[in-house]
């Protein structure tokens, strides 16, 4: 059976140490924020023209991924306009009396992140509402025919949402983000650059190779390259000098059994499962789930997407097929009948 996902060293869910590592490491201005240069050039330009007009900034939703910088983003907003930042999540917020006294306790141009905001309450929604549009809360008092409606202002405020499943926001609460922004998984090249700023913070001696073959490895998320980072530099202080080369480097990867790609045994075992017992498919994800005794909804949403954006696996309306980067990357044969097929998966009009 698969280990959990949060065990893994390529999850991109955080865990408590990282939470320690992104804290220390985390950039406070644009300037020093890498990567994401759309949203980025976008967000000064807004941030500018709010902090010009003295007024607060249009609501910002950021969606994407794990790990590629929400949180670190609305802190990094928060800073460039000077102004509080106060951190919650859909899941702590799970009555409308508890979003209110927050919003009731923001200051004038505040800023109110809220991580996982597809998990709120439909009745926290509606108390959400019209504190975005009017900046006010509206509660009803009393019961029955005596009962009436009152508005209580409140100071207006940037709110900034952050989910990894945008599709799961309802529509009244989207249209009310005046700023969208989708983050995109990285490049080698970004992802070295942030391990440099991390290795000086961090006071590591990282060779500009080390640095290339980590951040490969690193499935194009900030998180997973800081951790690989952390857990090398141990690896170098007890099996090197302390110095993080390509030499050491590909040691600490190998003994964490992750490849050049970012693919762990995990992974592995997902593809050799589909290529040797079911012949590279097509199978179906309940079969796939009981031939690797994991749960379905983990193999779906935790292993899949990146296997799919490498393009080692594809959702048919058939079930999951190996496609031919999987065999050349597990040399493993592919044979000329099933190459044929996997053509015709290709064409398939009907695929996910």
């Amino acid at each position: 059976m698969f280990t959990d996902e949060d065990d893994r060293f390529i999850a991109s869910t955080k865990s408590e140490i990282d939470e320690v590592i992104e804290n220390s490491l985390r950039p406070t201005t644009l300037n020093e924020y890498v990567g994401q240069k759309k949203i980025k050039d976008s967000l000064s330009i807004y941030i500018q023209a709010a902090k010009s007009r003295k007024e607060a900034l249009d609501h910002v939703l950021l969606f994407g991924p794990p790990g590629l910088g929400k949180t670190t983003l609305s802190h990094i907003i928060a800073n460039e306009l000077g102004a509080q930042l106060k951190v919650t999540s859909g899941p702590a917020i799970e009555h409308a009396a508890d979003l209110a006294a927050i919003l009731t306790n923001l200051g004038r141009n505040d800023v109110l992140f809220i991580d996982e905001i597809h998990r709120l309450s439909r009745a926290v929604e509606e108390v959400l509402y019209p504190a975005m549009e009017d900046f006010a809360l509206d509660f009803v008092v009393g019961k029955g025919p005596a009962a009436k409606s009152i508005r209580l202002k409140i100071q207006p405020f940037t709110l900034i949402g952050a989910t990894t499943r945008a599709g799961m926001l309802t529509g009244p609460l989207r249209d009310r983000f005046g700023v969208l922004g989708r983050l995109e998984l990285y490049e080698p090249e970004e992802l070295s650059e942030i391990l440099r700023r991390s290795a000086n913070i961090l006071d590591i001696d990282l060779t500009p190779e080390a640095g290339l073959l980590i951040a490969k490895s690193s499935r194009g998320t900030p998180r997973i390259a800081n951790r690989f980072l952390k857990r090398i530099r141990d690896y170098a202080e007890v099996k090197g000098t302390g110095k993080i080369d390509a030499d050491i480097t590909q040691k600490a990867l190998k003994m964490m059994e992750v490849d050049e790609l970012g693919l762990d045994f995990v992974d592995h075992r997902l593809l050799t499962t589909i290529i040797d017992k079911f012949n590279g498919g097509p199978v179906g994800l309940d079969t796939l789930s009981a031939a690797t005794g994991e749960e379905s909804t983990t193999i779906e949403e935790a292993y899949e997407p990146y296997l799919i954006q490498m393009g080692f696996i594809a959702r048919t309306n058939k079930g999951r097929v190996a496609m031919p980067r999987a065999y050349e990357h597990l040399g493993k044969k592919l044979e000329p009948n099933k190459e044929k097929q996997l053509k015709e998966f290709s064409k398939d009009k009907n695929s996910l």
